[in-house]
């Protein structure tokens, strides 16, 4: 198994402490990065870095198959880190012997000394290693002041430099929880020796990221806990991916169970329908006024338990869109939908803001299942603001993809509803205004186009539906 980049940092700085002399250490690395990467051959040498064709004996090696980065080493000298034909790709292999030149740019002064201090070279490589790490990481002693703020923390959204919370507690230098509780955690850790994980979400700007953090007990002297390392990671795109195939999965077994069971169900409906006007049709005007209630109850059932069904076959196809798919003007197609929605008496006393970039890159859908998605939304908006408030719909390119946001002024969704919301038949709009299916089979189309639907709301904010949707040269790709 080829080991993660992390790993590979952490084994290069242990192979360059390994040995007593430069020399040794430098091919004690060269090893252990042909191993671990791994590739043909790994090489350190003085110099700039070529841009030629590498030669190694009789053997020429095409530029495509060498990754070579520079090493400053002092004034009026440099170095070349090279590896060649790495089974990792250029664009993982690049960041990794970037940190490990970084490495090498700090120890190589010592390591060409006559005398080099073996015991700061060590230092400095543990420390860069931990300033290498891509997650937030300190560490406190039992007084709760800070001993090690590495570089992530200094650059993540609190900003907080090292030389201005080392030595300092953490109790006074964080503030997203109150003082009480981070010292509980804390406090668990040195008396347990447990490792304690946690996750909290945090309003950045307009933007909600997720946070997970873990505490680990430290031993200097093997025994007691004499430290806590505290370790934050940003997991809000984990999560969001880990949401979507939840839900997917969720609408795949009910898209099956449904396809089972609705043709099933729609033959003794029509049976009981037909039947209710044969009855009708024989009673005639006579018939008691009881009798006609009754007979209109059962036919208003029966045309709702239809209305289910059609939207269990509209579900049942959602992941399995009909019809050509081709390059589409997704700002076209949302003109068509409001064209389509003008008259609808759900939706035509609501204000609507048209708020379309100009030149978006076209799509590659099938316009008529988008089409019914956008309608859901739209509709949905109508609801929530009782149909005479207000909705924006704005476009933008975003990399390889295109944005659509639906933003209502409706009262905004409670926190234990907003995870439902895409849920089969989950609704708030009671059993005669909705099957709860809408958004559901909304959220299946968009997958169908290997896109993504999510929302963000509040109580009393606006409510926003965001439908991210690759460009067409990114889905031919």
């Amino acid at each position: 198994m080829v080991p993660p980049p992390l790993a590979v940092v952490a084994g290069a700085a242990r192979a360059l402490a390994s040995a007593d002399l430069p020399a040794d250490r430098l091919r004690a690395l060269c090893h252990f990065l042909r191993n671990a990467l791994p590739a043909a051959e790994v090489r350190f040498r003085g110099g700039a870095r070529r841009s030629d064709r590498l030669v190694t004996g009789e053997t020429a090696i095409a530029p495509a198959a060498v990754v070579s980065v520079d090493i400053p080493w002092r004034t009026g000298r440099s170095a070349v880190l090279e590896a060649v034909d790495s089974a990792r790709p250029p664009a993982e292999l690049r960041p990794i012997l970037d940190t490990i030149a970084s490495m090498l740019a700090v120890v190589l002064p010592a390591l060409e000394s006559d005398e080099p201090d073996d015991a700061g070279l060590v230092s400095r490589l543990h420390r860069l290693t931990i300033d290498s790490l891509p997650v937030g990481l300190y560490v406190v002693d039992h007084e709760y002041r800070v001993v090690l703020w590495n570089r992530k923390r200094e650059t993540g959204t609190q900003g907080l430099r090292r030389g201005d919370v080392i030595g300092k507690r953490i109790l006074d230098v964080l503030r997203r929880q109150p003082p009480g509780v981070l010292q509980a955690e804390f406090d668990r850790v040195f008396a347990t020796g447990e490792v304690r994980v946690s996750e909290q979400d945090v309003h950045i700007g307009n933007e909600v990221r997720t946070y997970r953090t873990s505490r680990l007990p430290m031993r200097l002297d093997g025994t007691t806990v004499s430290h806590v390392i505290t370790i934050g990671e940003d997991v809000t795109e984990t999560r969001a991916i880990q949401r979507a195939m939840h839900q997917t999965e969720k609408l795949a077994a009910v898209g099956q169970l449904a396809a089972g069971v609705m043709h099933e169900i729609n033959n003794p409906l029509a049976t009981i329908g037909g039947c209710v006007a044969a009855i009708e049709a024989r009673l005639g005007a006579g018939v008691e006024p009881v009798v006609k209630e009754y007979l209109e109850i059962i036919e208003s059932e029966v045309t709702r338990c239809t209305n289910i069904i059609d939207g269990l076959l509209d579900f049942s196809r959602a992941g399995r869109a009909g019809g050509a798919f081709e390059p589409t003007d997704l700002n076209a197609l949302l003109e068509r939908t409001l064209y389509l929605l003008k008259h609808h008496q759900r939706f035509r006393r609501l204000k609507v803001t048209r708020d379309f970039a100009a030149d978006l890159p076209a799509i590659l859908g099938n316009g008529e299942r988008l089409i019914q998605a956008a309608m859901a939304i739209l509709l949905n908006a109508a609801d929530a603001t009782g149909g005479n408030g207000s909705v924006t719909l704005r476009t933008r390119p975003q990399a390889d993809s295109v944005v659509a946001e639906f933003e209502d002024d409706g009262p905004g969704i409670p926190p234990d509803l907003l995870p439902k919301i895409f849920d089969p038949f989950f609704t708030t709009k009671g059993p005669s205004r909705g099957t709860g299916l809408g958004l559901a089979i909304c959220y299946g189309i968009i997958a169908d186009h290997q896109g993504q639907l999510d929302v963000r709301s509040e109580p009393g904010l606006p409510t926003t539906f965001r439908m991210t949707l690759p460009i067409a040269h990114a889905v031919a790709a």
